[in-house]
């Protein structure tokens, strides 16, 4: 009966394990690298490198203007004849104060913007852009001049039915809740928000800085929800006196 041994090791067998054991080199972990690397730099000299600052020649005003440019307002056709009523008033800042080239295009109902030779400044198509983007929308000429006068106004809008999806007589009775008895509540809003206001069926214009605006736009929304002028009122003037305590 065959029975299995085990092999018994011999010395030839021991030495090659030997030398299989010699050829295995041990690694070293990625920290102690890394501490390694960060000694030799450490010991290195580092020259420091005198930088200089380019000197560029100041450039003049006609290259940094460039070419001209031109804007184009549209006028929507109810503001075709207040707009002509009012043309000399608009007219005259866009002109004499920005010193730029207007006029209304009577083919495509644009008022058409344009720098020229005597226009210092840049941002002076951007102002008068929205001097006449606020009267289209409905603001007086002695408001919307204030986009120009001042640097920190801005204009804003949306509509209601952004805030709450209304319909029927649930959209009028929140255009209602916002205007007021004879306009009370609009007025209220306007004087305590130091802003104006202009409805415009369901859209809302804003005038007024980026705060004042934020105000404004609040009351307006508790409005449209359904908060009764009274309650915001209160809160209006509460948010007021405290923003008029920072300052």
């Amino acid at each position: 009966m065959d029975t299995d041994t085990d092999p018994v090791p011999t010395a030839s067998d021991s030495a090659a394990n030997k030398d299989d054991s010699e050829t295995f080199t041990q690694v070293k972990s990625k920290k102690t690298q890394k501490r390694k690397r960060e000694q030799d730099g450490a010991g290195m000299d580092t020259e420091s490198v005198a930088t200089k600052r380019p000197q560029f020649p100041p450039i003049s005003g006609d290259k940094l203007k460039g070419s001209d440019e031109m804007r184009k307002v549209p006028v929507p056709a109810h503001r075709y004849t207040p707009l002509k009523e009012n043309w000399l008033k608009i007219f005259t800042p866009i002109v004499e104060n920005l010193h730029l080239q207007v006029r209304f295009n009577l083919k495509t109902r644009n008022v058409e913007l344009k720098t020229c030779k005597e226009t210092k400044d840049i941002a002076s198509l951007t102002k008068a852009a929205d001097f006449v983007k606020a009267f289209v929308l409905g603001f007086q000429v002695e408001d919307a001049l204030a986009l120009i006068r001042l640097d920190e106004l801005f204009l804003e809008t949306f509509d209601i039915t952004d805030v709450k999806l209304l319909k029927g007589d649930h959209l009028s009775r929140a255009i209602g809740r916002i205007a007021g008895k004879g306009g009370k509540t609009k007025f209220t809003i306007e004087n305590v928000t130091k802003t104006r206001i202009v409805l415009a069926d369901t859209k809302v214009h804003i005038l007024g800085s980026f705060q004042n605006i934020k105000m404004a736009r609040t009351a307006i929304c508790n409005l449209i929800l359904g908060s009764p002028p009274s309650k915001v009122y209160g809160n209006i003037r509460v948010v007021a006196s405290r923003a008029a305590e920072r300052f």
